[in-house]
């Protein structure tokens, strides 16, 4: 292909990029094949010799699309979101076609500046105090192991990195059950090990961590000489949004000289509205905090941003000193690779800068505003009906309910129903080890009212068909 082409392709591909958003009510939410059914339609050996981009194109009309889960559908509620505004898609296109590499300063100076600067209009929109700087990772997994790699460093003096975990003792990382996944994978990633992330009970409607019962484990482990090493806190926890007492949790661990990280990966976005911020009072406590804008925010995947109160802790767990990586005469400059897992870094920043300039601060928190409200009201719709019962209220915008008087299985049952009928797309979870429920989350971007009403009358209709 040449760069005619090139255009000529970049054309038709925005214009179906419109078409498809504009007619997503059309198509069901969750793809519709089995497994392998894709694969069948591939060749088993790559081409010899070029093919036309129609060719191509129309390939991945007939045999892509088909096994695509629609994302962007305004009435997918599960998980949670991964939303994509149309400034921030156009910015990613820019961002491919420079396809610059920005791990350091000189690599491309806009775009560690304009991250400089994105992160810190992020970190004014949520109410962080400016005692904190950050840095835009891939995801919070990234963003999770990083501040674990820092707890190991901190608990270590630094000797981890060097010498290895086999002579430092068991090193303890703390968390409720609630926390998400990343944190075990992050803890034995980090050579902690699996064994050595203690489990927190929880209590209160909102399920959060008893500090009290922290405080108590990291006594217990300090007596059995192992070393705390830090705490993992979350706010909107992925199951049912359970919400940690992170003003609690943060006196404990300052109290014992441990790290704290608070996990708000997805309930993050929505404290650019003030009235939500109680939800994690405390966090400007907090050694880092994620939250991903590539949820709720609008954002295209990927894009997280991880605030720290002291950079220089995680630079020096992380930071890459080869000669061929230093910028000669700009040694005061941030170079974000030494903040980031992986050193190459694509340039993130600019979805940022299109996304809150087309927007604006109130238009992002006028649709959140909007979620949580339409969330809360279906969960009074869905009460009041005799097929259902809610088992956890809405926190923001995630509710969980059941069928009334049906065992777990029938649960799953009726999320499978429910996800082949295509409507709309749903995930099940297990609230505090106890029954099946179903999970409901509202956060797609071009939602709307008449979506959550349709979404009713969906569960009501295959519901009453049992």
């Amino acid at each position: 292909m040449n760069w005619d082409g090139f255009a000529q392709w970049g054309r038709k591909i925005a214009d179906w990029g419109r078409d498809y958003h504009l007619n997503l009510r059309d198509q069901p939410v969750r793809a519709q094949v089995r497994p392998g059914e894709i694969a069948a339609q591939l060749p088993l050996s790559p081409p010899e010799g070029p093919e036309d981009m129609e060719h191509i194109f129309g390939d991945f009309e007939n045999i892509v699309m088909p096994g695509m889960t629609h994302w962007q559908h305004p009435r997918f509620f599960a998980y949670f979101p991964a939303n994509a505004s149309p400034p921030s898609m156009l910015a990613e296109f820019l961002v491919t076609t420079l396809a610059a590499q920005c791990m350091l300063w000189q690599t491309s100076p806009a775009a560690t500046e304009l991250e400089t600067r994105m992160i810190d209009w992020l970190r004014q929109g949520i109410g962080l105090p400016d005692s904190f700087t950050g840095v835009i990772q891939d995801s919070a997994s990234s963003a999770t192991l990083a501040a674990v790699l820092v707890m190991r460093e901190r608990a270590t003096q630094g000797r981890g990195n060097v010498a290895g975990l086999n002579a430092q003792g068991r090193l303890r990382v703390y968390a409720s059950a609630e926390v998400h996944g990343s944190v075990e994978r992050a803890v034995w990633v980090a050579g902690i090990g699996r064994e050595n992330l203690v489990r927190i009970p929880t209590k209160g409607p909102m399920r959060g961590m008893d500090a009290d019962a922290l405080a108590a484990a990291i006594k217990a482990d300090r007596a059995a000489g192992h070393i705390p090493a830090g705490v993992v806190a979350c706010t909107g926890g992925t199951s049912m949004g359970a919400c940690d007492d992170i003003a609690a949790v943060v006196r404990v661990a300052q109290a014992e000289d441990i790290y704290s990280h608070v996990d708000a990966a997805w309930a993050g976005a929505a404290m650019v509205c003030p009235e939500f911020r109680d939800l994690w009072t405390g966090v400007d406590g907090a050694d880092s905090v994620v939250f991903n804008p590539h949820k709720w925010l609008g954002a295209q995947f990927d894009c997280s941003a991880h605030f720290i109160r002291d950079p220089e802790a995680l630079v020096k767990t992380l930071a890459m000193r080869e000669d061929y990586l230093l910028t000669p005469g700009a040694e005061d400059v941030i170079d974000y690779s030494e903040w980031s897992i992986p050193l190459g870094r694509r340039f993130r920043a600019l979805k940022l800068w299109f996304l809150m300039r087309s927007y604006g601060m109130e238009g992002l928190r006028m649709r959140i505003r909007n979620h949580v409200a339409w969330a809360e009201e279906l969960a009074a719709r869905i009460a009041a009906h005799p097929k259902f019962e809610i088992v956890t209220d809405p926190i923001l915008s995630l509710f969980t309910f059941k069928l009334t008087g049906h065992d777990d299985a029938a649960q799953l049952d009726f999320v499978e129903t429910l996800n082949n009928d295509g409507r709309i797309y749903v995930t099940q979870t297990r609230v505090a080890e106890g029954d099946m429920v179903i999970r409901f989350q509202i956060g797609q971007f071009d939602c709307t009212k008449e979506d959550i009403d349709t979404a009713y009358d969906v569960l009501c209709e295959l519901a009453e068909a049992l």
